[in-house]
């Protein structure tokens, strides 16, 4: 069993976790605080306490949006805590077949490929399709999933499909390979679209890796460590093969870049040969999110400025896999508040709510609930768009704003970006 009490014996029990916690903002309960949850798996290291239905309840119920690790004045990994309870849980009870199904997908891309296609051309028959919010919602009940509720809508061509693998630029002053998330691959293509053309707005060369498998979050975060392990193995011998031809990995999805930078490295570290972890730092050296490289390492802040283009007013989300994992906040506010009105919502590090797979489906009372708070800090803007650089958030943001009657627009700060290029 991992040692649970390693970390547990380390928390001073000051209470700094609680406030912003994201479940126990929704539901204020000790055992559902960050230190309730170190508390209760260090009982279970000790025999005290059982992985039973209740531990099970408990330990899906964190949204795992990282605000404990950023407050706490000893860094407790409290995230990587849960998510080796979850492993405990799963080696229990077992992983729902559905899961299962849709961790099989994350394994083969090439069913994945065919599920998109099919869902592309019969997604009309139980949802209505609403293209402005490129969603989908679903005419009737079905399990897990209540009439009305918005899902990203399927598309006729996914990202890796569109693009030739390289694309190279006149006169090429960096080469990048995208890795582009599978809800950007398959839902949001825009997303992808728009880095694409910045990158050749920037006279970059872009390599786009077309056996790239999903970086594994959905996975892991559901304690299914074995397709966790395969995802993580695959895609280092993958990347591998290119990580010295080019300059970057560019990653435009926050949980991704978490997980492909933050994630993985937890993970080799405690469960896998150290070689791995050898070869892995080679890769992680390289792995950006989008709007941090694209600040960092190019001119496109000064580029952007030139175009002297502000035709539309967005608010910003700072997404946790970002904002609190790798404190990315002033990159994509500055590079998008060049072409645009930028307007700060009052608390834009309060997480949206999605939590993952389980939250979505199994608890979908908690996401509503955390959901709706967001909503309404983000209803209270005067701004045409919301924006943030993670797809999970777009989903859940999307419905909310939705529930709560507000007619916002999400975008990308990529497709923010990408909007301001074309029209000059």
């Amino acid at each position: 069993m991992f040692k649970f009490s390693e970390i547990s014996d380390m928390c001073i029990k000051c209470g700094k976790c609680i406030p912003e916690c994201t479940i126990h903002r929704v539901n204020p309960d000790e055992a559902t605080s960050p230190r309730g949850f170190l508390d209760i798996l260090k009982g279970v290291e000790e025999g005290e306490i059982e992985v039973d239905k209740t531990f099970k309840d408990t330990v899906e119920s964190c949204f795992l949006c990282n605000q404990c690790v950023e407050v706490c004045p000893n860094s407790l990994p409290t995230d990587f805590m849960i998510e080796n309870a979850r492993n405990l849980v799963a080696k229990k009870y077992g992983i729902a077949w559905w899961k299962r199904a849709f961790f099989y997908l994350l394994r083969h891309r090439w069913a994945y490929d065919l599920v998109s296609k099919l869902g592309f051309y019969f997604q009309t028959c139980g949802f209505k399709i609403e293209e402005e919010k490129k969603a989908i919602r679903s005419r009737f009940s079905l399990p897990m999933l209540h009439k009305g509720r918005l899902l990203p809508a399927f598309r006729k061509k996914s990202f890796l499909k569109k693009y030739p693998e390289k694309i190279p630029a006149k006169n090429p002053t960096k080469k990048v390979a995208i890795f582009i998330g599978c809800l950007a691959n398959y839902n949001y293509v825009e997303v992808g679209d728009s880095l694409v053309k910045i990158l050749k707005f920037l006279d970059i060369d872009i390599f786009i890796p077309k056996k790239q498998s999903c970086c594994g979050a959905p996975a892991y975060f559901t304690g299914d460590f074995d397709t966790t392990e395969y995802l993580i193995k695959k895609n280092i011998n993958y990347f591998e093969s290119f990580i010295d031809e080019v300059d970057a990995i560019l990653v435009p999805e926050a949980t991704c870049t978490a997980m492909l930078r933050k994630d993985w490295e937890e993970y080799i570290k405690h469960y896998m040969d150290k070689s791995w972890l050898e070869r892995y730092k080679k890769i992680q050296s390289k792995i950006f999110g989008t709007t941090e490289w694209l600040y960092k390492y190019t001119d496109l802040e000064e580029k952007l400025n030139k175009l002297n283009v502000k035709n539309s007013s967005v608010t910003y989300h700072d997404a946790c896999h970002f904002g609190k994992v790798f404190g990315i906040k002033k990159e994509p506010r500055a590079l998008i508040s060049k072409v645009t009105t930028l307007k700060e919502m009052e608390r834009p590090d309060v997480c949206c709510g999605f939590g993952g797979i389980t939250i979505q489906s199994e608890k979908f009372d908690l996401a509503k609930k955390e959901g709706m708070i967001k909503a309404e800090i983000i209803k209270k803007v005067d701004a045409e768009y919301v924006s943030a650089e993670c797809s999970a958030c777009r989903m859940q943001i999307t419905e909310m704003l939705d529930k709560a009657g507000d007619n916002k627009i999400f975008v990308h700060p990529l497709e923010v970006i990408a909007k301001a290029i074309e029209g000059k």
